[in-house]
């Protein structure tokens, strides 16, 4: 008895399952196309973005997947759902593989993840929900190409998945309406008078394609130029990836040094001696700068080749500090403590690296970096001032006194890694007030000073500094004024002879020849400085580079590299100075607005095409109007995320703000309602006012019904009215279709009327 039970319920079931009808098939093959075209087009994007083609495999097994769901699109396809399941579980244990493997970055294993996913898809695509499923597919490749990618060559699949997409969308909306085509009349001219064509009508025609393809992405830059960028929304993942080569690299007594792969005998010197004691005659490396080694000789002359060096994303823009220099020799630097590097490990199962950083009185601010090399560089890990945190591939990284990072290895092409820096505010009020009176472990190294020279230098820094309108007391003042009149004073000499054997590099800048190259200036500056008892090192580095607005990354060229001098401030560290003509004073850093940054660098752009009074106008307009706007808005949108309080006065705000909209286009309708009104002949514009009236009453008119017919259906909601509308409504029928004049006067006198019995009779109900 009970097995017939169970055989019945099973039955039962059975005969349940068969009842279910079979979901609604999608039978467009043009929709179908599209939408393999876009996961096509989103699995390119992504091989794009990563630069690799480990997921060209899944085009052709997509495409004969969608084959044969369009050929089985009728069918249950029982057997191929176990397989996807299947199928599914495999690509699940693959996915945890990758993940472990690649844990620094996840985002390309999630990609792989949902290509393999929608391969597995594709061979079971009968209803219309599945192809949605697959243009989400796609759309989600595109954003993790958009993610991953560093460089403008996503941008044409971007284009290319917008211009697939528009139409995919109208043909999924039509078919979900089950349209299939409008047929439209219309008049073309031929040599009969009368012929008529009947055309279909296609909202997929070529102009109208365009029209649209070209508006949506004008619209976009439009938008994407004037979108705010707030340091809280950029990037703040740590991706860390690297060549296998570099994973397990530890120091040993072999790798323990300095090495520029430009520099194989540091300098280059032609006379032999320069490799050895960083002084001598010779040319610059074309590729790598000459500043990243050991030793500096600054006797070298030439010039680079330009060369990306490195992409960098960042949450403010800043000077990637590489390395420092605390002994001058003359003609040129050395790192006096080569020898006392600290190795940092890292534990197994994760990349970060802790830095202790000094402690500072000051205030100071997180700002993450990801750095990608794209060529190869020495082994120097270039990062923001203070780093505190620094997620890299290898089992070990190295910290030398000057606070520069060192790797096992040389960064590779393809490395990235993260830093997260503690960089500290530069509150000019604070730094005025510091003392003069410095531990040992700064006195003992940054104010080292050849003999030879240091009085000389110091009595002219003294006759630079008496210059000063107002007497320069404190470390800061006089800094500035020094690194200034390095810049109004003395000039770059692209063509300046070499240094003899045993000549002064600051001496002969400052007496002979009035300048030098570039990294003279920082030279001259940190040694004036020394001279007069302030403690000072030269900083080698790169310049933020060229912002990237599309893509997010700074551009960083190995030209980019220069020397700066870095100033020490007691109980706050070590703050930069560039006495370089034709920079900045003081590098960029984060307290620099960058919230408007895409929309200045637009504005500069077009700047250059104007004349100067009109960029004048617009500058004045800029700063003084529009700035002031912004910096509000700037203000504002602090305060509302510092807080809950904050958040709630942004709600009412939020809430005043669409209210006053809603106002305000209210009353631009009614405005382009009574210009409309105004320019229409008096007994068009009286009918249409009296159906105005009426609609706001709650009796509109629909587009269907005649006049007539419409005046006649008012005796069942208002009888008290309708002899009144229907007078007006055979007055409006006379003279549209019968070409009678009529009486406007009385007519507007019947139309007052109405409104004030529709009026009173609203006063009744209520």
């Amino acid at each position: 008895m009970r097995q017939l039970q169970q055989f019945s319920v099973f039955q039962s079931f059975k005969q349940r399952q068969e009842a279910i009808p079979i979901a609604e098939t999608e039978d467009s093959l043009l929709l179908r196309v599209l939408v393999q075209a876009l996961v096509i087009v989103g699995i390119i994007a992504t091989d794009i973005a990563a630069e690799s083609l480990t997921s060209l495999w899944a085009i052709p097994l997509s495409i004969a997947g969608a084959a044969f769901s369009w050929k089985r699109r009728r069918k249950r396809n029982i057997e191929a759902k176990f397989l996807i399941a299947i199928g599914m579980l495999v690509v699940l244990a693959v996915f945890l593989g990758n993940l472990i493997v690649n844990l620094g970055d996840s985002r390309l294993a999630l990609a792989n993840l949902l290509v393999q996913l929608q391969v597995l898809h594709s061979f079971d695509l009968p209803r219309r929900k599945d192809l949605g499923y697959s243009m989400v597919i796609g759309l989600i490749l595109l954003g993790v190409a958009g993610t991953v990618s560093q460089t403008l060559a996503f941008a044409p699949t971007l284009i290319v998945f917008l211009a697939i997409a528009l139409p995919t969308l109208v043909l999924d909306y039509r078919s979900r309406l089950g349209l299939e085509s409008i047929p439209i009349n219309f008049s073309r001219p031929s040599a009969t008078k009368d012929a008529k064509f009947r055309v279909t009508y296609s909202p997929l025609s070529p102009r109208r394609f365009f029209l649209i393809l070209s508006a949506i992405i004008v619209l976009g830059l439009a938008i994407f130029a004037i979108m705010p960028r707030f340091p809280g929304y950029q990037l703040q993942s740590f991706p860390v990836n690297s060549p296998a080569d570099m994973r397990d690299l530890n120091f040993d007594s072999e790798n323990r040094t300095l090495v520029n792969p430009g520099y194989v005998k540091e300098g280059k010197a032609t006379d032999g001696e320069g490799g050895e004691t960083g002084t001598g005659t010779g040319e610059v490396d074309r590729t790598f700068y000459y500043g990243f080694n050991s030793r500096m000789n600054q006797n070298l002359r030439g010039e680079m080749e330009p060369k990306i060096v490195l992409r960098v994303r960042s949450q403010a823009p800043g000077f990637w500090r590489v390395m420092s220099f605390d002994r001058y020799t003359g003609q040129g630097w050395e790192v006096s403590r080569e020898d006392k590097l600290e190795d940092i490990q890292r534990p197994r199962w994760s990349y970060r690296f802790f830095i202790s950083s000094p402690l500072t009185r000051g205030r100071t601010r997180q700002v993450i970096q990801s750095y990608t090399a794209v060529s190869e560089l020495p082994n120097l890990i270039p990062a923001l001032l203070y780093p505190k945190f620094v997620f890299f591939p290898t089992q070990e990284i190295a910290v030398d006194p000057e606070g520069s990072l060192r790797s096992p290895g040389g960064l590779s092409e393809g490395l990235t890694y993260t830093v997260i820096s503690q960089v500290p505010y530069r509150d000019r009020t604070l730094l005025n007030k510091t003392s003069k009176t410095y531990p040992k472990r700064i006195a003992n190294y940054y104010l080292e000073i050849p003999p030879a020279i240091r009085d000389k230098v110091r009595q002219k820094a003294e006759e630079i500094l008496a210059k000063s309108p107002n007497p320069l007391t404190t470390v800061y003042e006089q800094t500035l004024f020094l690194a200034q009149y390095l810049k109004q004073n003395y000039q770059i000499q692209p063509e300046l002879p070499f240094l003899e054997e045993n000549e002064d590099l600051v001496e002969a800048f400052l007496f002979r020849y009035q300048g030098g190259y570039a990294d003279h200036f920082s030279t001259v500056l940190t040694v004036m400085l020394r001279s007069l008892g302030i403690p000072a090192r030269l900083t080698v580095g790169f310049a933020p580079g060229q912002f990237n607005p599309f893509t997010g990354f700074y551009i960083v060229r190995n030209t980019d590299a220069y020397a700066l001098t870095e100033v020490y401030f007691a109980d706050y560290g070590w703050f930069k100075f560039d006495p370089i003509p034709g920079r900045e004073l003081i590098p960029p850093s984060f307290e620099e607005d960058q919230t408007f940054s895409v929309l200045k660098q637009l504005w500069n752009w077009v700047a250059s095409w104007l004349p100067s009074p009109v960029v004048s106008f617009f500058s004045i307009l800029w700063g003084d109007i529009l700035g002031g706007f912004f910096r509000m808005l700037g203000w504002l949108w602090r305060f509302i995320s510092g807080s809950l309080i904050g958040v709630l006065v942004g709600l009412i705000l939020a809430v005043v703000l669409g209210f006053l909209t809603w106002l305000g286009f209210e009353r631009m309708r009614s405005l382009r309602s009574r210009r409309h009104l105004a320019k229409l002949p008096p007994m068009e514009r009286l009918y249409q006012q009296m159906l105005t009236t009426l609609q706001a009453k709650g009796y509109p008119k629909h587009p269907a019904q005649t006049p007539l017919e419409y005046a006649r259906l008012t005796y069942q909601h208002n009888p008290s009215a309708a002899e009144i509308i229907e007078e007006i409504s055979q007055a409006y029928v006379c003279w549209r279709y019968g070409e009678q004049s009529q009486n406007i006067d009385y007519l507007r006198g019947q139309l007052k009327m109405l409104i004030r019995s529709l009026s009173r009779g609203s006063q009744t109900s209520i």
